[in-house]
């Protein structure tokens, strides 16, 4: 369904309401919000909103897990003009703490269990803005219902246009400080667009859909799903926090029909005791993304989960997905499952090298896109948006290339390149072959201090349940796989690879402790 008349996010939550006002837009731990509530509360929470002070350009900040309130304040700040920055409830006090500081947030939304969190990051700010706990504050303070509860369900005169800011996404900081993503209104909208114009199914929506959110909301996966359920007018079933039980039974007992994942969730939801595809049944479709994904665990989808399968490639600064690997192209044995996609119509992809020349179909360079989704700027860094926005490319950080079909295969992110002896070793190529093995469940690949060669492959395994192997039997398993220079040195057998909300493997913890008390963090 696509109902191109709607260009932003305020469009979106007035049209269903007066469209279908009975039908429910979110679901969050029963409890039900229709589209006619979900305009009205957030015109309520705008209308507080502004009666704050908060207006056009205003930052606002959110630091909970899901709920429908999350989403409500979504629309609400769009209403005002206001951009809603979500912060990763997962961070420390003193990240918590850059975010606030760097977004200059005029007002902080905080679940019960965060409040004392964002006080103490509020009374380290200069503006100290005002904490609303969702369920009141330390001390008895209001709450979030009672705060909104005096102003009017009215609608708003609201003037919204598509290049407006509506929120603001930090990265993930795998290295370094994150930066604030801005992204517009458009940015939700234009890959939809796009499809429909060419008449394309490889993201679509009936009716009858029913949508799990399982991505939070504070990463652009969570946030730009939910918006295109929302565009659609179906109902999303929202999970407060990711849990592979929890997943497989909403899907199961609510009907699920479509989902978006990374390949983590996946097979977590995969390995539950004695789940089958009669758990899976009502699902027509899963889009996949975030992180590379083993041809195992593809194949397993496909056996089990027996959908449709998409999977999406992008950034926070491509306003998610830019790449798509259609359902058509999830064929076992298909070559192709082992590129992340191509081009959406309308978007573009070059490979360049060291001096920005655009290289050949089969060069390894790095990914630029051009795509109307792209970022407006990241927050207050003049120099970092334009060392990234280059012309109107997005320059990604991704390294990969172009096959002669126009399919796009990425090997790693620069930055994690391992150079062993001259030689660019690309850790996503050497755990897709580790996970080839059936005793292993995950993988992750890390270039470490060699005297000798100036770095070494070093590998992080976590087995499968009730298996065991011995480095020497996985190297063996590799030789016919990838090239000897490519092969670990070392390996080392965890019981959890530490991953950030989005699925990525945050290789920085792995290498902390072989590379600390060194000037460069490359050899």
């Amino acid at each position: 369904m696509h109902y191109p008349n709607l260009r932003t996010a305020v469009d979106t939550v007035a049209f269903h309401a007066a469209r279908q006002p009975r039908q429910v837009a979110l679901v969050c731990e029963g409890r039900e919000v229709t589209y006619e509530r979900l305009h009205h509360d957030s015109n309520r929470t705008a209308r507080a909103l502004a009666a704050a002070g908060i207006g056009r350009g205003s930052r606002v900040a959110y630091l909970g897990k899901e709920s429908e309130h999350y989403y409500e304040i979504f629309f609400a700040c769009a209403k005002t003009g206001a951009v809603l920055v979500p912060v990763n409830w997962r961070l420390t006090p003193g990240e918590v703490d850059h975010i606030l500081g760097d977004s200059e947030a005029e007002l902080i939304f905080a679940e019960r269990e965060f409040t004392e969190v964002a006080e103490r990051s509020r009374d380290r700010l200069p503006s100290r803005p005002e904490v609303v706990g969702m369920d009141g504050c330390r001390g008895g303070g209001v709450g979030f219902r009672e705060w909104r509860a005096e102003f009017p369900p009215d609608d708003l005169a609201v003037d919204a246009a598509p290049e407006d800011p509506v929120v603001q996404l930090y990265t993930s900081g795998t290295t370094g400080l994150p930066k604030g993503v801005v992204l517009p209104h458009r940015s939700f909208f234009a890959i939809r667009d796009l499809l429909a114009e060419h008449g394309l199914d490889w993201i679509d929506w009936h009716p009858q859909d029913v949508s799990l959110i399982s991505i939070p909301g504070f990463h652009v996966a969570g946030i730009w799903w939910a918006m295109q359920g929302f565009n659609a007018g179906v109902k999303s079933v929202s999970l407060r926090m990711f849990s592979a039980h929890d997943a497989v039974r909403l899907i199961r007992e609510l009907g699920v029909t479509t989902t978006l994942a990374v390949p983590a969730m996946l097979q977590m939801m995969l390995s539950e005791p004695g789940v089958g595809p009669a758990d899976f049944a009502s699902l027509r479709k899963v889009t996949y993304g975030g992180s590379p994904i083993s041809e195992t665990l593809l194949l397993q989808c496909i056996e089990t989960l027996r959908c449709d399968l998409a999977q999406l490639y992008g950034l926070t600064e491509s306003g998610n997905t830019a790449l798509c690997l259609p359902p058509a192209d999830h064929v076992p044995g298909n070559p192709r499952l082992r590129a992340a996609g191509r081009p959406y119509p309308g978007v573009e992809v070059a490979v360049t090298g060291d001096d920005g020349r655009v290289l050949a179909a089969g060069e390894v360079g790095e990914i630029r896109l051009r795509t109307p989704a792209v970022m407006l700027e990241y927050w207050g860094l003049k120099e970092a948006t334009a060392e990234t926005l280059v012309d109107g490319w997005l320059r990604t950080g991704d390294a990969g290339y172009l096959d002669e079909d126009g399919y796009v295969h990425i090997r790693d992110r620069i930055k994690d390149t391992v150079i062993v002896a001259g030689e660019n070793v690309y850790p996503a190529e050497v755990e897709n072959a580790l996970c080839g093995h059936p005793a292993v469940a995950e993988a992750a690949v890390i270039g470490v201090p060699d005297e000798r060669w100036g770095e070494a492959v070093r590998a992080f395994i976590v087995l499968r349940p009730g298996t065991t192997v011995k480095p020497r039997e996985l190297k063996l398993f590799l030789q016919d796989r990838i090239a000897d220079f490519k092969s670990p040195s070392g390996y080392e057998f965890i019981e959890r690879i530490p991953r950030n909300p989005s699925g990525k493997i945050l290789r920085r913890e792995l290498r902390e402790r072989f590379w600390a008390g060194r000037e460069r963090q490359v050899n």
